[in-house]
């Protein structure tokens, strides 16, 4: 009879070849935790074996010259689930699309740790919850779409750091408070907004375009229905959270 110390030993060696194997390419384990976390009833993330090295051959991963994952695509892919904290390990990541699937629950906070993300496209599934703080991490970050979700609160002011932000779309939200004036918000001007007279803060005279009145103007398509959305933010006379 074999000692147990043998037996234990050989176990060792044969667990690996009877359990499935995973990536030790921390990308790659990062969206297989994300597969988990999803509903596919589509099969569009067939392709994503966590027995390779790394997920460049996935449908829908992008990498660059290094195997870095920078992109990923899964916009209008009738996917459903919720998304993890374990995102924040895709370091390189320039393009995050999962715009218009049936995605729910809070957006992770750690999706702020993503230092080279360009663009973050969340629109049109039912996040909700409040836009997390840590977005003001995103030092890169260019285009911020988080339209048609159930999201409640203020916008952050820390948003206000990031200076390379050219697109904000909160329209369709529940959101409340003000708009922020500070950093890149002040340089979004009326045209860039198509300004429209449809939801204005207090009272005043509209034409066509833009509102008559020194203190506020029209709430543009970027923020529009959100009732609960005060419109600029007058600093020394109301609070930023004003309403919430």
């Amino acid at each position: 009879m074999a000692p147990l110390s043998v037996i234990s030993l050989s176990l060792c060696f044969l667990l690996p070849l009877l359990s499935p194997a995973i990536s030790t390419n921390s990308e790659g384990n990062a969206l297989h935790a994300l597969r988990r976390r999803l509903s596919d009833p589509t099969n569009v993330l067939q392709s994503w074996d966590p027995t390779l090295v790394n997920p460049c051959t996935w449908f829908h991963v992008t990498c660059d010259s290094k195997n870095h994952v920078i992109r990923l695509d899964l916009g209008n892919s009738n996917i459903s689930g919720t998304l993890g904290p374990e995102l924040a390990q895709l370091q390189h990541l320039q393009y995050l699309e999962l715009y218009k699937n049936d995605i729910s629950g809070e957006i992770p906070k750690e999706l702020g740790n993503l230092k080279n993300l360009v663009g973050l496209d969340l629109y049109g599934n039912r996040f909700e919850g409040e836009i997390p703080k840590s977005f003001s991490g995103l030092k890169s970050l260019r285009f911020l779409r988080l339209n048609n979700n159930n999201l409640t609160g203020s916008i952050p002011r820390e948003l206000t750091a990031l200076s390379n932000l050219k697109v904000f779309d909160v329209s369709n939200n529940d959101l409340c408070g003000t708009i922020p004036v500070d950093g890149p918000f002040g340089m979004f001007s009326m045209p860039r907004y198509h300004f429209y007279c449809s939801l204005c803060v207090a009272i005043r005279t509209c034409t066509s375009d833009v509102c008559i009145d020194v203190t506020a103007a029209c709430i543009g398509h970027y923020y529009a229905n959100n009732m609960r959305l005060n419109g600029p933010e007058l600093k020394g006379l109301v609070p930023y959270n004003f309403g919430c």
